[in-house]
C-alpha cells in the first residue's frame, strides 16, 4: 500500500503546550508501519516549553529560526538544519525573528508520553 497527499489539504491543529504552537499530522502511526511524520509550526514570538518525550525525534527545519534547548545545551537552529533528540531528553524551542519556525518531525511508531517540565 502507498499514500499520496498534499500538505495543503492537512489542517494545522493548535497544541496546548507553549504559545503559538500547531501541528499537521502528515503521516499518522495508523497509516505507516514504522513511524509518524509531523509538521510543527511555532509562530514568531512563540515557544514550546521544556518537555520530554518517551520516543526519539528526527527533525528537519523548513523555515525560520529558533533557540533550541536540548538538555543543558542551547543553540540556534535555522532552515536546512537537522536535529536528533534522543528519547527522554528534555528539550524546548523559542522562535527568533519575525518568521515562524517550521520543522518536520519524524518519530518511531509507539506510545509517546509527553511530560512538560516547565512553562516559560
Amino acid at each position: 500500500m502507498y499514500l499520496h497527499k498534499t500538505i495543503e489539504t492537512i489542517e494545522f491543529t493548535p497544541q496546548k503546550a507553549g504559545k503559538g504552537v500547531s501541528m499537521k499530522m502528515l503521516l499518522s502511526p495508523e497509516e505507516t508501519a514504522h513511524f509518524a511524520m509531523r509538521c510543527f509550526e511555532i509562530e514568531a514570538g512563540g515557544h514550546m516549553p521544556m518537555h520530554i518525550n518517551t520516543i526519539e525525534h528526527e527533525q528537519y527545519v523548513l523555515c525560520g529560526k529558533a533557540k533550541v534547548y536540548i538538555g543543558d545545551e542551547q543553540f540556534e537552529a535555522k532552515a536546512g538544519d537537522i536535529l536528533y533528540i534522543p528519547a527522554n531528553k528534555p528539550h524546548a524551542y523559542e522562535t527568533l525573528g519575525d518568521e515562524a519556525y517550521r520543522f518536520l518531525c519524524l518519530v518511531p511508531k509507539g506510545e509517546d508520553c509527553i511530560t512538560v517540565l516547565d512553562k516559560p
